[in-house]
Formats: C-alpha cells, structure tokens, sequence
C-alpha cells in the first residue's frame, strides 16, 4: 500500500490526539509568559520601570545600570517560569525569525551558576554568514549585531519541555548597515510619527504623540500531515505544484463562516491558548472561502508589535498543528482553482488623546482632519504605487494576486461612494470659498454632515481593491499569507511620512507666502491633493471595469523580476534618503536578495517537477498502462472481438500521449534548468525563470493531472485535491 492510501486509511480510522488543558478564562492566561509592565513592577524598582517605559514611549536610552537592573530581573522572571536559556529574537532578511539558545548556566571558578548580565541582555553578536545579504557582506566578514528592542516585550517560549527566553532584537552587519526588517521599521515609523505630529499641531495642540497601529488578518489552509509528508511538493514548498482539480471546490460558498470541523476547532483552541500565553490578542476564527482555508484575526496592537506578534503567530500555527497530526500551510498559492492566501493588513494612526486619525469625528475641525490624513495616504499610494506593489513581489503572491477573488497586481484604492461624493464636493467649490469666511465654515459644515455615514459600513464594497479605505483603517490586501508584514508596512510609513510633510511644508509655504491664515490655508492645500488622489481611487461607478480603468491611470510592473526595481529608483532613494530609513547600499541589497529568492524558489519547483514527474508519475502510468495492456492481450487470447476492448486500447493510447507528453516537456526543463544555472547576473537570472521556465510548469502540470484522471486510484502515490481539501 502506497504513502497515501496509509494516509488515508489512518484518517478513516478516526485516530485523534486530544490536547487536554485546564479551563481558564483568557483574561487570567494572557500575557502569562510576557515580561510585560506587571512582570516589570515585580522584578524591577521603580526607578528602573520608568525608564524602561520611557524607552518604549518616547524612545529615550536606557544606560548601563538599568540595562544591568533589567537583565537581573528577566533572568529572575524566566527562571520563576523555568526557562533555562535565552536567545536574542531577530527578523533577518529570509522572509522568518532566528534565533540561537545561550544558557543561564555557567561556571565560574569551577561552581556552576545562573547568569544573565546587561551586556548579553543589550547585544549579541550571532554570526552572519548564512544569512542573505544582497552582496552587502562578503561571506568571510561574518560579523554581525543583534540590539535589545525594549518596545517590544521579551517573552518565553515553550517547546516541548523546553523554555527560552526570547528577547526582541534588531540585527545589523557590524559597520551599521540592517540586516533586518526590524532595524527599518522603527526608522519608518519615528518618521512617520514626526510627520503625523507636525500636521495634528495644526488642529489639536494636546495631541503630543501618534502611533502607527496594525491589525493582521491571516488566512492560511490545513492539511492532513500524513497526506502532507506524502506530498513532496507541500513538504519542500508548501504548495501543490501538481493537482487535478476537484469537482467541487469552493463554487457553493458552503465553506466561507460555515461550521468549523471538530479536529481544526480543537486546533483552534490550542493554537489561541499559546498565543494568548505569549501575549498575541487573537480574538476572531473562522472558515475562510476555500475548502479547508481558515483566518485568525488579533486585535489592533501598535505596529512593530504587530510585526513581531505576527511573525510568533505564523511559527506557533505550524509547530501547534503538528500536536495535532496537522499541517499548516501558508503559501499564497498552494492549490489550483482555489482561492489564495493573504495577510491583510489593516493599518491606522492613534493619538496619545485617543484618536483614530483615519476615522470620521464629531466636529467639523476633527473631519477636515481625518481628511487631509486620509488624502495624504491616497496620495502617497498614487505617488509610490510600484514601490508598494515591489513591497510584496515575491514567487508565491505572484501566482495569487489576480487569481480566484484576490486584487490584480496593480495599485489602487477604494474608498466607497460616500467618500467620493465628499471629495467631489470639495472639488466642485470655486477659489471664491476660500475668500469668504462665512463660505468655508458652509463647507467644513457640508463635509461634516456628509461624513458621519461611513460609520454605517457604507465604505467597503469592493473586496478585491488591492488597498481599501474601510471606515477606520487602511486595508493593504496585497500582502501575502507567507510574507513578513514589515516591507510593506516599512514603505506605507514612510510615503506617508513624506506626504504629510509636504503637506506640512505647503500650508506653511501658504502662510508666509501667501499670507493666508492657516484655516484658509489648511483648505487650499486639501482641495489640491484631493484633486491630484484621484487617479488612484477606485470609482464606484466604474462597476466591472475598475481594473481596466485603473491599469490605464497606474501603470506598474506585475511581475517580480521587473516590479522590484522600483526598490531602486531614483524617487525610492530619495524617498528613504529624506527619511533616514534605508541608505541606498541597503536599498540595493533588497532588491538582490528578492531577486535571488524569486529565482531559487522557482528552480526549486522546476527540479521538484522533474523529480516527480520522472520518480512517482511517470512509473504510476506506466505500471496501470501494463495492467492495461495484459487485460487486451488476455481478451485478445479469448477471441473476444475489438468493441470489448477497444475503450481500454484507446485509454491505453491516451496515457501513453500523456506519459511522452510529460517526458519531452521534462526533458526541455531539465535543459533549460541547465541554461539558467550558468547565469550569474541576478536578473538576468530571475527574468530567465520567469520568461523561459515558468511557461514550462502549466505543461508539466496540464500532462501529470490528465494522468491523474485516467490512471487507477489505487495506484495513484500523491495524495489528490478532494482528499486533502476536504477535511473532517
């Protein structure tokens, strides 16, 4: 019996692995493994928690003796939890986290002690080498730093029996170049905060602080694992490259917030424990629209943390799953003819007096406000598009974004009929309105009354805009399941960062040029960039045509090789030179670092074919092909005439079409594989992959499931679609 007729059997046979815990409501079990402000108050003296915590919310630097002070107390907590190593937690550029185990233990003068002192608390230096660079280091300078994030919280991990202290850091080559998401990502965001302060002085002078807040929905599907470990392509890519679709797939909308089966509710309830424990606020779950698709939703938290929540969230799903006999898989696009996955990300701006900058308020003044935010924000996708879209090129969101209900690749946003009726309202007005006191307030008076309504969810009705405004957030759906949040979240930060300032600087430019007073002012520049935002809003009246429409108004590149040089143009390196966040070296490295894996992943896949088309179909067929030809050579030895077995000798020409078929196109692949290796050059490289082997791939694939459909299922090796998508 084959791996995946074992497989199925085992499920058959209802085996199940009960994860018992104690119940407890959440509020007592949350953050219980977070060193978090009670753990802090605990372990800590006072003097020491404040400066902690004037590090987290204004940024200021923690010297020596606290840092000494903390580590003391960290190691205490951890070790009250029973936690007997830690590691500094870093985001390096592969796309996950890393991390290496030291012990507390140690021996000094021959006794064995626990120590844990500031220095190893505030950096680290892990080696390097294995990590992509982008030919920022040559491979012998090894060197590189990992720096205490004190904005995030330290926590403990369990695995197994085991328990580690892990420690959120940045990670940096050793002459101060980032190595990390991280590093950019704080950069991005005290721009960001700079910028947003400067425009809210303008209408509330208590407003002393605004944070960039993040909300990620994550889709993922799951899988049986012994179907999994019986597919080679799940196991070494996360995704089917090969797969007859399944006669019913998601056509019924049965799936979508249907009721949850018993073995991923079970799941569910695991998964959410852990994370609760660690601190991650995971409030929603549900079935998502594909067949065996599922999304877990946090509460809102403050960006970096969201990052960082985000990233334990995708590890914990995976190895929680396991305990389970499932796997998780969060590839974009791991099943044909089903829908993808997505991380959406829903990012708004919070003030310290509580406000959402991006949402409808009650007063005139806030509403003119939320508006010169939210066309800021517009602008800034207009202007930047391609970089936005180059934020979340990658091999896997290629396949998904435009495909089964997910946005094209292309750049726009949506921002329902109440709102466009708002800016055309503003639009319309002659200069005249702004000479006319009494004509201004009639129209911050109109604005407000208008506004109020897209509280009543009257803004998002078009679930596949590539970006959406929906009432109190911006909703970035380009992001992909698999990805790290902060690329795009590092380039949304700052082009609004630059958006807000120029907006900033014009008023200011209006004031003293102009003369005008800063109300008058504040009008005139929000007309202005209301009328420039609008080539990238999606019109409600464009219905069906919207893609069309705005492909036209925004052109960008929608493959990898070519969308990601928009990481490299002159206005990205101005952008990120203006805002202290990437330097141009840096720049110049992602963009080779995306590169070299859009092509590893997809010479990874062309061998993979190979591998299986030539290891486990092509003998499948051949060996049902035999027993076919023995059942007409024995009906043929019993004189029965040819309308007995002519229906077997025309099956037995059509696998043997298909089986050439697969061999020729195999063979043309494995040439090709060949002809890209001996490339060098990065994109060269990667534009090989995507111009000459991809196109390879759908004929591979297009032989192997038509053999799928005619060869014995009991033969067949690699567990089918309607088997793994339909799980109970």
């Amino acid at each position: 019996m084959n791996q995946r007729l074992k497989a199925l059997q085992t499920i058959a046979q209802g085996k199940k692995r009960n994860i018992e815990h104690k119940d407890i409501k959440i509020s007592e079990l949350f953050a219980e493994n977070v060193f978090g402000d009670d753990a802090m108050r605990q372990f800590l003296s006072e003097d020491a928690f404040l400066q902690v915590k004037s590090a987290i919310q204004a940024g200021t630097k923690i010297n020596r003796e606290v840092a000494e002070q903390v580590a003391s107390a960290m190691k205490s907590w951890a070790m009250s939890k029973g936690a007997t190593h830690y590691t500094h937690w870093f985001h390096p550029l592969t796309g996950v986290t890393a991390e290496k185990h030291d012990a507390f233990f140690r021996l000094k003068n021959g006794k064995a002690i626990e120590e844990f002192k500031g220095g190893a608390l505030v950096q680290q230096e892990p080696d390097a080498a294995g990590f992509p660079t982008g030919s920022l280091r040559s491979t012998f300078e090894a060197r590189g730093l990992t720096a205490w994030d004190p904005s995030s919280p330290a926590f403990i991990m369990e695995i197994g029996s085991g328990k580690t202290l892990c420690i959120p850091t940045i990670f940096v080559a050793y002459t101060g170049e980032a190595l990390d998401y991280k590093a950019p990502l704080l950069k991005s965001q005290h721009y960001l905060e700079e910028s947003a302060l400067a425009v809210c002085q303008y209408f509330d002078r208590n407003i002393t602080s605004v944070t960039p807040m993040l909300g990620c929905e994550q889709e993922y599907f799951v899988v049986d694992d012994g179907l999994y470990s019986a597919r080679p392509d799940l196991v070494l890519m996360k995704r089917t490259l090969f797969g007859r679709v399944s006669p019913k797939g998601q056509q019924l909308g049965d799936h979508y917030f249907g009721a949850i089966p018993e073995r991923i509710y079970t799941f569910m309830l695991d998964l959410e424990r852990e994370a609760h424990k660690i601190g991650i606020p995971v409030r929603t779950r549900h079935n998502e629209t594909g067949p065996s698709q599922f999304e877990i939703v946090p509460d809102y938290e403050e960006l970096n943390v969201a990052v960082d929540h985000n990233q334990l969230l995708m590890d914990l799903m995976g190895r929680v799953a396991k305990r389970h006999g499932l796997s998780v898989l969060l590839h974009e696009k791991p099943f044909a003819g089903i829908n993808g996955s997505a991380k959406h990300n829903n990012w708004s701006l919070q003030t310290n007096t509580g406000r959402n900058l991006l949402a409808p308020a009650e007063t005139p003044r806030k509403n003119i406000r939320f508006l010169t935010f939210l066309v800021c924000t517009l602008n800034a996708v207009r202007e930047h598009g391609d970089l936005l879209y180059a934020s979340v090129a990658s091999a896997g969101n290629e396949r998904r974004l435009g495909a089964e209900g997910a946005p094209p690749p292309m750049m726009g946003v949506y921002i329902g009929e109440r709102l466009e009726a708002v800016f055309e309202e503003i639009e319309k007005r002659s200069e005249d309105w702004l000479k006319d006191e009494d004509m201004k307030q009639e129209l911050k008076l109109d604005i407000h009354n208008k506004i109020p309504d897209l509280l009543l969810n009257n803004t998002d009705k078009n679930r596949t805009a590539p970006v959406a405004f929906t009432g109190k957030k911006v909703e970035l759906r380009l992001v992909g399941a698999s990805q790290n949040a902060a690329p795009s979240m590092i380039v949304l930060n700052t082009i609004v960062g630059q958006q807000l300032r120029r907006f900033a600087n014009a008023v200011e430019g209006m004031v003293k040029q102009d003369k005008l007073k800063k109300d008058e002012a504040i009008l005139r520049v929000l007309r202005q960039e209301v009328k420039a935002c609008k080539s990238v809003i999606i019109r409600s009246e464009s219905g069906e045509n919207w893609e069309k429409e705005l492909q036209e108004k925004n052109k960008i590149a929608q493959n990898v090789p070519d969308a990601v040089d928009a990481i490299i143009s002159e206005p990205t390196k101005k952008l990120f030179a203006e805002a202290a966040v990437f330097t141009e070296i840096e720049l110049k490295a992602r963009r080779e670092i995306r590169l070299e894996r859009y092509h590893s992943e997809l010479l990874i896949e062309a061998r993979l074919m190979a591998n299986v088309s030539v290891n486990h179909v092509i003998p499948v067929a051949i060996k049902y092909q035999n027993e076919l030809i023995i059942n007409v050579k024995g009906m043929k030895d019993l004189n029965m005439s040819k309308q007995h077995y002519g229906m077997t000798v025309n099956l037995i020409s059509t696998i043997s079409e298909h089986i050439n078929g697969l061999d020729k196109v195999v063979q043309s692949l494995s040439s090709t594989i060949e002809d890209i290796e001996k490339e060098t050059d990065n994109t060269k490289k990667a534009k090989a992959c995507h111009d000459k082997l991809k196109p390879k791939f759908a004929k591979i694939r297009q032989h192997v499931d038509e053999l799928e459909f005619y060869v014995d299922n009991a033969l067949w090796t690699l567990p089918k679609y309607r088997e793994l998508l339909f799980l109970r």
